[in-house]
């Protein structure tokens, strides 16, 4: 099983920097970083609330499931 994060992605459609949106969810460059290259185990939900609030979109917008082959 595989989650994939999209931010990046979602980052792009809104036009917004890593360092804009890590200023207004309120985390580290470096920890919106990882997050954004997928290079996280886990996040918190009210960090990924503060980013969807930010970004104005769902959690479904961020992350994808993939099943294993």
């Amino acid at each position: 099983m595989a989650i994939i994060l999209r931010l990046d992605r979602v980052m792009a459609d809104r036009k917004m920097s890593l360092n804009v949106l890590a200023e207004r969810v309120g985390i580290s460059n470096v920890n919106l970083s990882n997050i954004k290259t997928g290079k996280v185990s886990a996040i918190r939900f009210s960090t990924l609330g503060k980013i969807c609030e930010v970004l104005e979109c769902q959690p479904g917008d961020l992350l994808e499931y993939t099943p294993d082959e």
